[in-house]
């Protein structure tokens, strides 16, 4: 059973920076199209940044310049840097895997981590 693990939320003033992970575990034959998410209250969850197997990354526009996101050592393992931090992203962060087809994998599933917490204090 997949399952999809979030590290490295924090509370933090503005300007500074994190390291969030995602780590998928339980799947032998996938590889994973990986995307982060954030939702911060009231909003809407929305798009932060993506990583194909490839390494072929896309950002949302309002963090080009300050995200990266980059693929680990381990597998199926992303980071998410982000630097010069602002009120503005404080948000729960999720890391969904999106399975790949291939001969021995089911492509096209989903799996949602459950969040880890970015708070920018001003």
């Amino acid at each position: 059973q997949v399952q999809v693990v979030e590290i490295g939320g924090n509370s933090i003033q503005a300007g500074g920076s994190l390291r969030l992970s995602c780590v998928v575990t339980g799947s032998a034959y996938c590889k994973f199209n990986m995307t982060w998410y954030r939702q911060a209250p009231g909003t809407e969850r929305a798009f932060v940044s993506s990583i194909d197997p490839d390494g072929n990354s896309n950002y949302e526009t309002s963090v080009k310049d300050r995200f990266a996101i980059s693929q680990g050592n381990a597998k199926n393992t992303i980071y998410l840097d982000m630097n010069n931090l602002q009120p503005e992203d404080t948000a729960m962060y999720y890391c969904k895997a999106r399975s790949v087809p291939a001969a021995a994998c089911r492509g096209g599933t989903d799996y949602w981590g459950r969040g880890t917490q970015v708070t920018v204090s001003s």
